[in-house]
């Protein structure tokens, strides 16, 4: 529960909390109590997504949703940071990665909020593509705050180094790149949710692309055309 309590801090006192990564006070317990907070919240939040098909897919999308998002700070990462060494930040790979956990907490936290719109509209609608795009609304809005919360942190952590607009625009840029590689790696590990006509699967067959999926969805739901 101790590591827990590291979303309330974020949420209430972040400024002082980006001022604590900036000067490096404990950044190692502050990174594992984000990463414990995002593995648990993202886990239940994976739960109820799949559970609008069966136990197995919401076992299956509670262990992958984690591992989404932590894989994709882990293909990032390396790149926000060595950018920011680029146009002469100081900081080092740890504070660039506890920067993003904290983004990736504050996603995790809102995703879970969201869990009881989710569970109403379970039971109140049976439409797999409505709440297909009800998901990825969530997942957007969610994403954008994370987004927020980094960008400030950026700025307190790097708010006395040279080069500062060129580093907004290059997280500007990175944040474009996380969006478009975890929305693609989404994908590749799909399902989440579950289509109800097709059963179980823990992976299905690579091919097509989250972008074109999502377009097909909305031409489905205002009856451009029928999905087969």
């Amino acid at each position: 529960m101790r590591d827990l309590g590291v979303v309330e801090t974020i949420l209430r006192n972040r400024i002082h909390f980006f001022q604590e990564i900036r000067d490096g006070v404990g950044l190692g317990e502050k990174m594992r109590a984000m990463l414990i907070s995002s593995l648990v919240f993202m886990a239940l939040f994976g739960a109820v997504m799949g559970s609008t098909h069966s136990l197995w897919q919401a076992l299956s999308s509670a262990a992958k949703l984690p591992l989404l998002f932590l894989a994709t700070l882990f293909i990032c990462a390396p790149t926000l940071y060595f950018f920011n060494v680029l146009f002469g930040s100081t900081q080092s790979l740890t504070q660039n990665v506890a920067l993003i956990l904290t983004a990736i907490t504050v996603t995790a936290v809102l995703l879970l909020s969201f869990a009881p719109i989710i569970l109403f509209f379970l039971l109140t609608t049976s439409q797999y593509q409505f709440f297909k795009l009800l998901n990825v609304g969530i997942f957007a809005i969610s994403g954008v705050m994370g987004v927020v919360f980094l960008s400030q942190g950026m700025q307190i952590v790097a708010a006395d180094a040279e080069g500062d607009s060129a580093r907004r625009n290059v997280l500007r840029l990175w944040m474009l790149l996380y969006a478009f590689v975890g929305s693609q790696l989404a994908w590749t590990i799909r399902p989440f949710i579950g289509a109800p006509s097709i059963p179980f699967e823990l992976f299905r067959q690579l091919g097509g692309n989250f972008y074109t999926n999502i377009f097909t969805s909305l031409g489905e739901i205002f009856g451009f055309f029928i999905v087969r």
